[in-house]
């Protein structure tokens, strides 16, 4: 997700490289790139010309920080922006509801939206909850089969009633089964239809009187871009959502959507679908997207990540590595270990700073090319693995004939290195590793 907008921006921010004052005119130059860059990827267009404005008010005339050349300074300024554009802080789901708590999960058909409901099930179950769905879809009987074959997948009961033609009836007898069966959280997957009409919002604000809904939900398709602000805008002004969900980011997604949500209807965006596996639901990060979005990565998701595959004093030494910025060829041979316990490599690669340089190609990532960069590494000396500037070119074909590679291999991974530790000094400049070390470290970084 985000490849092309990423791609942009940082062709567009790296126009100030080496300029050693912010002005009116070198800034009005990169943000005019800012701004095509945001509308291609389908980013709503006054979204698109307040956020550009905002940051050449901040950006032109400021005098380079000491610790900022006049790039990272932009770039920091821009991260900041899209932050708030994303909508600031983290939201949590209101799910203190008592002793059922529930949610309406709300969406256009073929959104994806039955899919999430299984997925935030199965989500809620690992935290401890006990969800109970309710197959709410009262026209298309393949909708209930969908969700009681996804729900037997994630191990979360159905409530489902095909003759009943009431959906709003339907939610209350779940209701009531959830709590004669102890379970804490109602799930209600609700019937789609292929536009807004008003027999669909009708239906939705009768189930919301008849079970008061403590979290109402809207599930977006972000490969549909704009259009799925415009089903945003319609859903928040007929019937209302706490939060959005944005489905199939794995795909070709332009952003559009993710960047214009909440900019547009208010709401937040909360939930993010990365995957076709139950378990690929992700809490949405502003801070964090706005990293993946300025190809920064996503340290904090790729370190929580590892924390299930690696024991705490391990996660610990990284963490202080990162945030001191030492990080070596030898960390990065540990972590390339770690990586095949921690799922797809694409979704693993996404979050590494730099890694859009182009050390693996993302579009094609398979267990050969990680294999050959982890046998670069292992021929190396461990000297050679914590000080690479000593690798001169009669160690590189040493290196490249131990590991059935060529010198132009190797010479692209240090490449790759370095640029990674350019981009982590610019991340730490920025403040972006500031909550990282507060998650990791408890703040002692």
């Amino acid at each position: 997700m985000f490849q092309e907008l990423t791609s942009r921006l940082g062709g567009a921010l790296r126009k100030l490289s080496g300029q050693d004052r912010l002005t009116e005119e070198n800034v009005r130059e990169a943000l005019r790139e800012v701004r095509l860059a945001l509308l291609e990827a389908d980013v709503n267009y006054q979204v698109a010309k307040d956020f550009v404005a905002r940051v050449a008010e901040k950006a032109a005339g400021q005098q380079v920080w000491d610790s900022l050349s006049a790039d990272q300074q932009v770039v920091k300024i821009v991260r900041d922006e899209i932050v708030d554009l994303l909508g600031g802080e983290t939201a949590s789901l209101n799910l203190s509801g008592a002793p059922v708590a529930t949610v309406m999960v709300m969406g256009l058909q073929g959104s994806g939206k039955t899919t999430f409901c299984a997925k935030l099930a199965l989500r809620l179950l690992k935290e401890g909850r006990s969800p109970l769905l309710v197959a709410a879809d009262i026209y298309r009987p393949a909708a209930i089969d969908q969700l009681e074959t996804l729900a037997a997948q994630a191990g979360v009961p159905v409530h489902a009633d095909r003759e009943r033609r009431n959906a709003a009836q339907i939610v209350k007898l779940g209701l009531r089964r959830a709590r004669d069966n102890k379970c804490d959280v109602l799930i209600v997957d609700t019937a789609g239809r292929l536009h807004i009409d008003t027999t669909l919002m009708d239906e939705l604000a009768a189930i919301d009187k008849a079970v008061p809904m403590d979290e109402k939900l809207l599930v977006v398709d972000a490969m549909t871009g704009q259009e799925a602000v415009t089903v945003a805008r319609e859903f928040a002004a007929q019937v209302g959502f706490d939060g959005a969900v944005l489905t199939k980011m794995d795909g070709d997604a332009r952003g559009g959507a993710a960047l214009s949500v909440k900019a547009v209807t208010g709401r937040p965006v909360k939930l993010v679908s990365t995957g076709e596996k139950l378990a690929d639901l992700e809490t949405f990060h502003p801070d964090r997207m706005a990293g993946r979005i300025l190809g920064m990565g996503d340290v904090m998701s790729l370190i929580e990540r590892a924390e299930e595959n690696m024991d705490q004093q391990e996660a610990e030494a990284l963490a202080e590595r990162f945030l001191q910025n030492q990080f070596t060829l030898e960390d990065f041979q540990k972590q390339i270990r770690q990586v095949r316990r921690m799922g797809p490599l694409k979704g693993i690669m996404k979050m590494l700073p730099g890694v859009d340089g182009g050390l693996i190609d993302k579009s094609n990532v398979d267990e050969g090319q990680l294999g050959r960069v982890e046998a670069i590494l292992n021929s190396m000396t461990p000297t050679e693995r914590r000080s690479p500037e000593i690798i001169n070119g009669s160690r590189r074909k040493r290196i490249a004939r131990g590991s059935g590679t060529n010198v132009s291999q190797v010479n692209r991974l240090l490449k790759q290195y370095r640029d990674m530790r350019r981009m982590m000094r610019s991340i730490n400049a920025a403040g972006g590793l500031e909550e990282f070390g507060r998650k990791v470290l408890g703040g002692r970084g």
